[in-house]
């Protein structure tokens, strides 16, 4: 039998925990027996929430952490004084080998911190970005970076790009995934500095398929497989995504039902309607990996219920079994 593949947990972060995160990991291990899960958190509380389920005991164990890590609190100093926290416990876990991965659903600042402080970045990455699947018409798209380094310079984008094209071609199967950056029009002279100076970069890249610049509403049309963006303009594609996507799926619902002839038209096409809805719903993609780590690190929405987080640990999966941080090396290190 392989060797299992072990994920630390953050039991204790997000809103909907540990209830949610619980039940999440319990739904991860249930789907596959080469998982095993560290659930991190208070043990009591995580204790109570385990009864509800049935699952392999082989698959899951408790490491009691006291400390929780509030989404309010000052990433830094958060990390620095709480070292009996769940983040902190889990982030150390996954640093001496004894995990593999970390999920978790908690500060985002306090993740990102801690991925780099105490997991720490591969030799030769610059900056660690956060990269999420996006729901598009083609598929998916990796939008890399959507909230870790808000201050990027040209070489971390192009890093990026290199990145989330191993990303792209080992996780997700796409063949010399398209990358783009984002800008405000196609023309090369448009953008910002960042852009300007960041494009040639890509455009003599030949380790990667760089199709040039790509605008915000084409992105869900699928135009790049690999979509390259500093933190803040992938911050604010991220969650104007989700937010017209949640308006766009609360719309269609509501017209479907307002009267007795829609009504019946929804009952003859929802299930068409339910599959054609999932595959834009953001959960079940999992959450975006922290890549260029020594180890994976995944953050999840701080909202997040248990269909997120049993994709999210699913993922991990999928990310040790095809080496990711090792062709990561291979790609940064060799060819930088």
């Amino acid at each position: 039998m392989a060797e299992m593949v072990k994920v630390a947990v953050d039991a204790m972060g997000g809103d909907n925990a540990p209830g949610e995160i619980v039940k999440g990991a319990v739904e991860a291990i249930n789907a596959d027996k080469r998982i095993k899960v560290y659930l991190v958190g208070r043990e009591p509380a995580v204790a109570e929430e385990l009864g509800k389920y049935q699952y392999d005991p082989e698959q899951v164990e408790i490491v009691h952490a006291e400390e929780v890590i509030e989404m309010a609190e000052p990433p830094v100093m958060a990390i620095r004084k709480k070292k009996n926290s769940s983040i902190v416990k889990a982030m150390y876990m996954v640093k001496d080998g004894t995990c593999d991965a970390l999920v978790s659903a908690g500060s985002t600042g306090a993740v990102l911190v801690g991925g780099q402080v105490i997991v720490g970045r591969i030799k030769g990455v610059e900056r660690p970005p956060l990269a999420p699947l996006i729901p598009t018409a083609e598929g998916v798209a990796l939008l890399i970076d959507c909230g870790a380094n808000v201050d990027a310079r040209p070489s971390h984008l192009l890093q990026f790009a290199k990145m989330g094209s191993v990303y792209m071609e080992n996780i997700m199967g796409v063949k010399n995934p398209r990358v783009g950056i984002v800008n405000i029009g196609a023309e090369e002279e448009k953008g910002n500095a960042l852009v300007k100076e960041t494009f040639p970069l890509l455009k003599n890249c030949p380790e990667i398929n760089f199709i040039g610049s790509v605008e915000a509403r084409d992105i869900p049309g699928g135009a790049a497989d690999v979509v390259v963006c500093e933190a803040f303009v992938g911050n604010v594609i991220l969650k104007m995504y989700e937010g017209v996507g949640g308006v766009l799926i609360k719309k269609v619902k509501e017209g479907m039902t307002s009267t007795l002839r829609s009504t019946i038209g929804a009952m003859l096409v929802k299930p068409a309607l339910k599959k054609t809805l999932k595959s834009f719903d953001t959960e079940e993609y999992g959450g975006a990996p922290l890549l260029g780590l020594n180890g994976l690190v995944v953050k999840t929405h701080g909202s997040s219920k248990a269909v997120e987080i049993k994709n999210s640990i699913l993922q991990c999966l999928t990310f040790q079994e095809q080496r990711i941080n090792d062709k990561i090396r291979e790609k940064i290190v060799l060819e930088d």
